[in-house]
């Protein structure tokens, strides 16, 4: 199997008796991990849409049902707790049980059967995933024999936690005043929902302040003495998540586990700003430096929307890996003139059962091969095209299915919000507000044009066409549902729908695939770029005029239901 040869470490920087983390050692950490139906690693985006259903489920239950507010809430943020944060299971669960048996006189008996059934055998599965963490850190241990050290820049204050602890203070804020605005509902049933959403919010709260001490614990726990270490292999996958491999899995054909990674846990400078404390950098340039942060600033974006893994890297990994542990990673920066790279997690590790493993590892490189055929059938027909003064492309029948899932959801909300008599003047305030959000959204994804010429890319806006020169364009890019240009101060984004896996069933291109990959094409070779100069009706005019017929005639509605 071919592969890259990874961006190595210099020597000095690995420390003594650090053992190569080998894919034969690794198999034993990977054979101690818990099986897949104790919930080991479930996407994030699942582990939301699970908690947003049972937080229906529970308010419906409660505003029909008679179900307490607190219950009905205490099971949306259980269900997160499960699938996101086990170590609060433990006193969740017993909590939800004791719930349900003091309301089960009033409730029918399958329900609080079936609600309990629920909690016990997620408590079970939960346990055996706790269980297993001891067995993955002592095979850890194992790998790392007597390898052991202090990780870089122990002396720094840990930052783990900081933006959790401020989310949760602003969660229960929020919780604080969904409570207490609940008495101005004008129904019984309201009321009870705007109670269950007052709990569901402390529940967030109190699991983000959790998170925020679990992690910044762990991270301390890292800095007080030496810490296991391993040799690895790691490489930053499209999202920026970064991957860990076996020392000598160079095809990077497994990952062992993947854990979100950030080099900004703590300050070098001192409280003045100092470098040093003999003022060998007072006489810096401020201008330099900034022009410096600037330009890594413009590398880290470009990182971030090239749709494509990183290239593999040789890296010290500080601290024992295991199921929610906290970890060091030291590598090899993609910038071979740069030092290695210290970076902290900023979050879990999340391991990868080994079936996992090699499907992650099969889809990434199936995404990168689809996208270097695209990215040479787009420069290709741009070649074998007939040169043209200017090129355009208009919003499709996606972009106008998209308008028309906007305007139905918009009107549902309205004709929900005008069916109670009486409409509240909070209510029709964000009624209104709802208008205008798609008045401006609506004639965007109508009417959009991208026009190049030989100068760049017209873009049309609001306000009119926005010239942006070809230099200045930093990224053309389709992620998930929405194609993004990113230039140098600004960006512009339009969404449509997408079901990937019908198109690589079928083999479709979805139509912003292949105007990114046109636009890309144009952008790093200028001798595929259009040769003439635009005209003012060909880029296409401002938006405002059909914004303002929408806008009034959402007005118009309003007046006429109210």
């Amino acid at each position: 199997m071919s592969y890259d040869e990874p961006l190595r470490l210099p020597a000095a920087a690995i420390p003594d008796d650090c053992r190569d983390w080998t894919a034969g050692r690794a198999a034993g950490w990977s054979a101690a991990l818990p099986p897949r139906w104790t919930f080991l690693r479930v996407r994030r985006s699942i582990a939301g849409a699970v908690a947003t259903l049972a937080l229906c489920v529970g308010a419906w239950a409660a505003m029909l049902g008679g179900l307490w507010p607190f219950v009905a809430a205490g099971f949306a943020v259980y269900a997160l707790w499960v699938l996101a944060r086990p170590e609060l299971v433990w006193a969740g669960a017993p909590a939800l049980l004791l719930a349900l048996a003091v309301q089960a006189p009033s409730q029918p008996w399958a329900s609080t059967a079936v609600g309990a059934l629920v909690v016990v055998a997620s408590w079970a599965a939960v346990a055996v995933r706790l269980r297993a963490r001891g067995a993955q850190l002592e095979r850890a241990l194992e790998a790392a024999g007597d390898g052991r050290t202090r990780v870089p820049d122990a002396a720094v204050p840990a930052r783990r936690g900081r933006f959790l602890l401020a989310l949760g203070l602003v969660v229960l804020g929020l919780c604080a005043l969904a409570g207490g605005t609940a008495g101005l509902w004008d129904s019984a049933g309201d009321r009870r929902g705007s109670w269950v959403m007052a709990f569901y919010l402390a529940g967030l709260g109190v699991t983000a302040l959790t998170s925020a001490q679990l992690g910044r614990h762990r991270a301390a726990e890292l800095r007080r003495a030496p810490v296991p270490v391993l040799r690895v292999l790691v490489r930053d996958d499209a999202q920026g998540t970064t991957e860990v491999y076996a020392a000598d899995d160079f095809a990077a054909s497994r990952p062992l586990f993947t854990v979100d990674l950030t080099s900004h846990d703590g300050e070098a400078e001192d409280e003045d700003g100092a470098e040093g404390v003999d003022g060998a950098d007072a006489d810096a340039d401020p201008g330099a430096d900034a022009a410096e942060e600037v330009a890594e600033l413009e590398r880290l974006l470009d990182a971030v929307d090239d749709d494509t893994a990183g290239p593999l890297r040789e890296a010290v990994l500080f601290g024992a890996p295991f199921d929610g542990a906290e970890v060091v990673v030291l590598s090899a920066d993609e910038d071979p003139d740069q030092p290695p790279l210290t970076e902290w997690s900023a979050g879990p590790v999340r391991p990868l059962s080994p079936s996992a493993g090699v499907r992650r590892g099969a889809r990434e490189k199936a995404r990168e091969e689809q996208h270097r055929q695209l990215a040479e059938q787009a420069r290709e027909s741009v070649v074998d095209r007939t040169p043209a003064p200017v090129r355009r492309w208009r919003a499709g029948w996606l972009d106008w299915v998209a308008a028309v899932l906007l305007v139905q959801w918009g009107g549902w909300l309205t004709w929900a919000g005008f069916t109670e008599a009486g409409l509240p003047s909070w209510k029709l305030g964000l009624v209104v507000a709802l208008g205008i959000y798609g008045a401006v959204r609506v004639p965007v994804k109508l009417a959009w044009r991208i026009t190049a010429d030989r100068s760049g890319l017209w873009v049309t806006g609001l306000r009119g066409p926005r010239h942006v020169p070809w230099d200045d364009i930093r990224s053309v890019r389709r992620r998930s549902f929405e194609l993004k240009l990113r230039w140098r101060d600004d960006d512009w984004s339009v969404a449509a729908p997408r079901w990937a896996w019908f198109e690589r069933r079928r083999g479709l291109v979805h139509p912003y695939d292949a105007l990114a990959a046109e636009l890309s094409a144009m952008r790093r070779d200028p001798a595929l770029r259009p040769t003439g100069e635009s005209t003012a009706p060909e880029r296409g005019r401002a938006l405002w005029p059909l914004a303002l017929v929408l806008a009034l005639v959402w007005a118009t509605v309003l007046v006429v239901w109210g």
